[in-house]
């Protein structure tokens, strides 16, 4: 069995799937996208793709390997998205031939579901005790919210007064066992972090989220002296290596990885088990489609310190096209107390809704992320 053809489509609200057909017929889907740089990660995926037709699909770890080590410069956010992506597709091609769902080709399932999340309250949050309501009419358990709007490096603390109010209003309507995740999106420098994560601290968050931007990770060690809350982050991190260093230092509670950034599936599964050893907790970044969320649960599956699934169902990003969209059977995934199943079929579980994405393909997209700025005109984090 030998790769054949690699396919990309570029579908609404801002995703990238990618099918990858063998010689005997075999497909496999991923999505392999960077939110805003759709075409920027089609165009790594078709660099990738000369080296992979022709080559043996089943054989995923050497296929990554050469993806992510055979070009002398690695990493990042663009080819491990691509490498994801393609690698995604690989475990569904490996599942359906072995006619097993991924996770049993992982060392088989240590749970039978996981709890999962909704998202309230938009980029710039507000209505979130009505939203929050909605989700409990809905039958979840916990949501996440942006914390903050813009915040400059020193700011006003009206703006954390109104951090306060709303997540008060949350606690209030979902009670003392309502999880709520508080997502600062790397919005906030230092300074503010530490004043934040102390306010916050008694209306016991599930955790809060990326308080300062990856790239300043050392600050974490000087935010977590004002809180007990647990602290998280990792979305914008990427392979075991980007990983490495946060896990060693102890500073957080709880990983992030995104099995469509990180470097796919199995990278993730090992990024998880890498946490574990070090007694920390994951809970999968995925404001994504059905493909991305579908290798979440197959990570989440065999993991035992995964609690908690981030899922993009009714997430202010997907106006138009939403998450169960593009399955042909939206029952897929099967939600009940707040939890999702796993799922039972071979590869990734989903069967895709080809002629629709084919023809939504035809119109594409061009998402990008806003761009914004403190009232003093300088840029500020989004």
């Amino acid at each position: 069995m030998k790769i054949k053809k690699l396919e990309l489509f570029k579908v609404p609200p801002r995703w990238l799937f990618l099918k990858i057909t063998t010689d005997d017929g075999l497909t496999g889907w991923g999505e392999p996208v960077i939110e805003g740089r759709a075409e920027t990660v089609r165009a790594a995926v078709d660099e990738l793709s000369s080296y992979l037709i022709g080559k043996d699909p089943l054989r995923i770890e050497d296929l990554w390997q050469v993806m992510y080590r055979g070009g002398f410069y690695r990493g990042g956010p663009i080819l491990t998205s691509a490498i994801s992506g393609i690698e995604q597709a690989l475990w569904d091609i490996k599942g359906k031939y072995y006619n097993a769902p991924v996770y049993e080709l992982l060392g088989g399932a240590c749970r039978d579901n996981i709890r999962v999340y909704n998202w309230i309250g938009g980029d710039r949050p507000s209505d979130v005790k009505a939203a929050a309501q909605a989700q409990i009419d809905a039958g979840f358990t916990a949501v996440k919210m942006n914390g903050t709007e813009e915040m400059h490096y020193i700011d006003s603390f009206s703006k954390i007064d109104a951090v306060l109010e709303r997540v008060a209003a949350v606690r209030e309507i979902g009670g003392k066992d309502f999880g709520i995740g508080i997502d600062f999106h790397g919005r906030v420098h230092k300074s503010m972090a530490k004043i934040l994560a102390k306010e916050l601290e008694p209306y016991r968050p599930m955790f809060i989220e990326e308080p300062v931007l990856p790239e300043n990770n050392e600050a974490l060690k000087e935010i977590a002296k004002y809180t007990s809350t647990p602290i998280a982050t990792g979305e914008r991190m990427y392979t075991r290596w980007g990983f490495k260093q946060l896990l060693q230092d102890g500073i957080v509670d709880i990983i992030q990885p995104d099995v469509s950034h990180a470097g796919g599936i199995l990278e993730t599964r090992k990024i998880a088990a890498m946490a574990e050893a070090y007694d920390i907790a994951m809970a999968p970044h995925c404001p994504l489609g059905p493909i991305a969320l579908a290798a979440c649960l197959h990570v989440d599956a065999c993991s035992p310190n995964a609690f908690i699934q981030e899922q993009s169902l009714g997430i202010h990003y997907n106006e138009g096209s939403d998450l169960l969209d593009y399955l042909l059977d939206a029952r897929t995934f099967k939600y009940e107390n707040g939890s999702v199943s796993l799922p039972t079929g071979p590869g990734l579980g989903i069967n895709m809704n080809e002629e629709k994405i084919r023809e939504v393909a035809a119109i594409g997209h061009d998402w990008k992320n806003p761009v914004w700025r403190n009232v003093d005109g300088t840029v500020a984090e989004w």
